[in-house]
């Protein structure tokens, strides 16, 4: 009975420490407010009549609680920076072709992710789980305006 004491008293101060690194999943919609989910702005129209019309990107909330947060988060890469081999600074999307095809997602919908080790990212319509800290700072590309900013610490094939 004193043994089992003293396991669980060791287990009790170990046990911060052990999860105190864990990441949050997160999805998607996560990184929406609540009250935009529940009253979304209105998606832009496509003019269909002038094919070089590009319709605005959608702005989208941020939700604060969420500013440097360890998260994991599943998407897709758009490649920004980096080389055919490992790509060091990326767009991650929800959806494969999200910011190649117009319009982009909303802004809280695109994280923008700095991973200086550089990922291998073999197949860009392949998904992948980004591992890091999540900002509340948004970053601006021709690709697309990111409401979030990740600094990366992991980029691994989606596997459930």
């Amino acid at each position: 009975m004193k043994y089992i004491a003293v396991l669980l008293a060791t287990l009790a101060l170990l046990a911060p420490r052990a999860w105190a690194d864990d990441y949050s999943l997160l999805e998607w919609d996560d990184l929406i407010p609540l009250e935009e989910q529940l009253n979304p702005p209105p998606f832009p129209e496509v003019d269909h009549e002038d094919e070089f019309a590009i319709p605005a990107q959608p702005i989208g909330k941020v939700v604060p609680t969420l500013n440097g947060r360890k998260v994991r988060l599943p998407g897709f890469v758009v490649p920004l920076e980096g080389d055919s081999k490992q790509i060091t600074t990326f767009l991650l999307v929800p959806y494969f072709g999200a910011c190649i095809h117009v319009p982009p997602p909303p802004t809280n919908q695109i994280v923008h992710v700095e991973y200086p080790t550089g990922a291998q990212v073999d197949d860009l319509w392949d998904a992948v789980w980004v591992t890091g800290t999540l900002r509340t700072v948004g970053a601006s590309h021709e690709m697309g305006d990111a409401a979030y900013s990740l600094e990366g610490t992991s980029v691994e094939p989606y596997n459930l």
